[in-house]
């Protein structure tokens, strides 16, 4: 096994996000696998810090947008305005139009704001007035969402969780992590300098989509899918996208281990935040659900 590209990014934003190594790492290999990423935690422990560290480190745009009820649509997508001048309309691109965008709090949103998001995350790209506006390339969004318990939010549909590869909680920091963290020693993202760019990702995504994975390996996969949508196990079961988001995640992680191959390792360290907020229906946890436990032992003999 070789060093892996990506540790000194690794190290960079483990500098600034004291303590949560795998954390940085399953963020990293959803942007690797070119999916969006949601964050689900309580406030302060470093959501909008791992989503600022990951777009320094690539040198990619960022832009935040904060959530809130009386958000439209067009405040995300921009807005054609008429131009007496040239006695016509010109298109302002809202803050979708950026490398990395960060909504806060996407479940404060309403419905018809919320699904303005999901031909973006699926197509990279807009519809304004019937007009298709491409977005760059690379494209992230990385949501933060509250806990359902906490007043003004609402559930996010399945069709708006389906378009996020991965869900996360970051939680809170071991001891000595949080002691370096209060003196001091924790980086900000502003720090970061790694010497990558956008293209440098570009670059590694396509090595990431290009990750070997035997037939066996495929298998494997396959009866994880099957294995969710056994009668009676409840909840949601796994839709082919979902699949070809875990092959995906799971290529990402093994190019994140220095291999040029897949493992049925690299399937199950990707797993949970994979697949548990599809399986049961975005309900917020913090630990692993009884769905996601009932699936690793299912298949865990195959391994």
């Amino acid at each position: 096994m070789t060093r892996s590209p990506l540790q000194p990014v690794i190290a960079a934003i483990g500098g600034v996000l004291l303590g949560k190594e795998r954390a940085v790492k399953l963020a990293l290999a959803c942007l690797l696998a070119r999916g969006h990423l949601l964050i689900e935690d309580l406030p302060g422990v470093g959501k909008s810090t791992l989503a600022e560290a990951l777009a320094r480190s690539f040198g990619l745009g960022f832009k935040r947008v904060s959530f809130t009820s009386d958000l439209l649509p067009a405040d995300l997508t921009g807005i054609n305005v008429f131009e007496p001048a040239s006695a016509g309309f010109r298109f302002h691109p809202g803050p979708l139009f950026s490398e990395v965008l960060l909504a806060d709090e996407i479940n404060r949103a309403s419905p018809r704001t919320q699904s303005a998001l999901l031909e973006a995350m699926a197509a990279g790209r807009v519809s304004v007035d019937g007009t298709s506006h491409p977005l760059p390339d690379p494209f992230l969004v990385i949501a933060t969402q509250n806990g359902l318990d906490q007043g003004g939010t609402a559930p996010l549909p399945e069709s708006q969780l389906d378009r996020f590869l991965m869900r996360l909680s970051l939680g809170f920091p071991e001891r000595a992590a949080e002691q370096a963290l209060l003196t001091g020693a924790g980086g900000h993202p502003d720090t970061i300098a790694t010497g990558l760019g956008p293209a440098d990702l570009l670059a590694l995504q396509r090595q990431a989509a290009g990750q070997h994975c035997s037939e066996a390996l495929i298998d494997y996969v396959l009866d994880l899918l099957a294995r969710s949508r056994v009668s009676g196990m409840g909840g949601m079961p796994l839709s082919p996208r979902a699949g070809l988001g875990l092959l995906a995640a799971a290529r990402a992680w093994s190019l994140l281990e220095g291999r040029d191959h897949v493992l049925p390792d690299d399937v199950q360290a990707v797993l949970t935040p994979v697949c548990e907020h599809r399986l049961d229906g975005g309900q917020p946890r913090n630990e692993p659900g009884e769905l996601s436990r009932e699936l690793r032992r299912g298949v865990d003999g195959l391994r």
